[in-house]
């Protein structure tokens, strides 16, 4: 009895971890941790804590408030509870007013003349919801799994172009990639193929969006 309780108690707990670590970890904070990221540990500290703060701002508010309010509505009005919303085909909406809130912020990020490689990191998240927006059609992505790829790709990015040693902050978001992946399958939500594709997906958009040497593609379509 004493052993059943305690797989009880032990399963909870594993949920609970999961359920949190889910919800510290949304795509939509991926964005605002990776500017935060920027503006404490890189040279981008010395900038003027006004800008900073405007900077902040503006990715809080396209990023989480934006989407969190209209996928809330969205949910209400349909009467979808939150866990609905992880089923393939009830995705496309939550995802697309994603995508046109990462429009918005990228459109008053060039109004206000932010650096390309600022920029860059909302046009990352951008491109990854578009991404997952297609394959949805057929299978499904992690979105959460691919904003953690996408902060590891900006990692080794922003190394080569700032030139600093990325191996600590690698350690501690690979880390946090594979508790936050286990997360969601412990939960149900995704597969292990689900997770790791997704973790992919968000890795190479970085690289190629973001990395000095081939970031190309970012370089013609926004400037």
């Amino acid at each position: 009895m004493d052993k059943e309780r305690e797989h009880i108690i032990a399963d909870k707990t594993m949920l609970r971890v999961a359920r949190i670590t889910s919800m510290v970890f949304t795509p939509f904070s991926i964005p605002f941790l990776s500017f935060l990221i920027l503006f404490l540990f890189s040279y981008l500290r010395i900038m003027p804590l006004q800008y900073k703060l405007i900077v902040l701002g503006i990715v809080y508010c396209f990023t989480i408030l934006t989407p969190t309010i209209t996928i809330f509505l969205f949910r209400k009005i349909n009467g979808f509870a939150r866990h609905e919303l992880s089923e393939r085909k009830k995705r496309y909406i939550p995802i697309l007013l994603t995508i046109i809130s990462y429009v918005f912020c990228l459109l008053m990020m060039r109004r206000l003349n932010i650096p390309p490689y600022m920029t860059g990191i909302i046009f990352v998240s951008l491109v990854v919801s578009v991404i997952c927006i297609i394959v949805n059609i057929k299978w499904k992505l992690s979105e959460h799994m691919a904003g953690m790829g996408g902060i590891v790709g900006g990692l080794v990015s922003f190394s080569a172009l700032f030139g600093y040693n990325p191996v600590g902050w690698l350690c501690i978001f690979i880390l946090i990639a594979g508790i936050l992946g286990s997360a969601r399958i412990v939960l149900g939500h995704h597969s292990l193929g689900e997770v790791l594709s997704g973790f992919v997906v968000g890795f190479l958009c970085a690289l190629l969006i973001l990395h000095p040497i081939c970031n190309l593609l970012f370089k013609i379509l926004l400037y």
